[in-house]
């Protein structure tokens, strides 16, 4: 089971013109907005990647307005791994459970869930807040990271996994974000 003290939020590459061409831009923005939100509410940490940004744009403004002074990470491999501004950021919160959002499920988000598996950490991957361009594609990624040894897990089980109680403040304001 995933807890806000021992879990970190991953947002890979979502960006300009790529985040407005994947399957079902508007679900996959609107759900890692509400996965963002809830998980600031629950004080975790969130690391933000972006592939390329002159070629590919920045993050798109509805994330990076919640997130002021975080800033995204650029990297030119489609694994965040290869980064090594990354992978110190990665280990400087010493986070074993990464919930995994972000594009695309079958190219980066993919490489970066197999990766982290690799170096020990526990992979919950957000399915209703990945994509790739064609909904074959977010598929086939999703089915892969799960065979290498990832949790496939949504936005509300992920949420409400971590709030454990319908009780207090922070359920009060986490259920009216996901009811959204």
């Amino acid at each position: 089971m995933i807890t806000p003290e021992k879990t970190l939020l991953l947002i890979i590459d979502v960006q300009g013109r790529l985040a407005k061409a994947v399957f079902q831009p508007e679900v996959v923005e609107k759900n890692i907005n509400k996965l963002l939100r809830a998980c600031m509410i629950l004080d975790m940490p969130v690391l933000v990647t972006e592939q390329y940004p002159k070629g590919l744009g920045r993050t798109v403004d509805s994330l990076l307005e919640l997130m002021p002074g975080n800033l995204p990470v650029e990297k030119i491999s489609f694994s965040c791994c290869g980064s090594l501004g990354f992978m110190s950021q990665l280990r400087s919160f010493n986070r074993n459970d990464i919930l995994v959002a972000g594009i695309e499920t079958h190219v980066c988000v993919y490489q970066t869930a197999v990766e982290l598996l690799e170096f020990g950490c526990n992979v919950h991957l957000v399915t209703d807040c990945v994509s790739s361009r064609t909904e074959e594609n977010k598929l086939l990624g999703i089915r892969c990271i799960e065979k290498a040894g990832a949790s496939l897990t949504s936005t509300e089980m992920a949420v409400f996994e971590l709030l454990r109680v319908a009780e207090g403040e922070r359920f009060k304001a986490i259920s009216t974000i996901v009811k959204e």
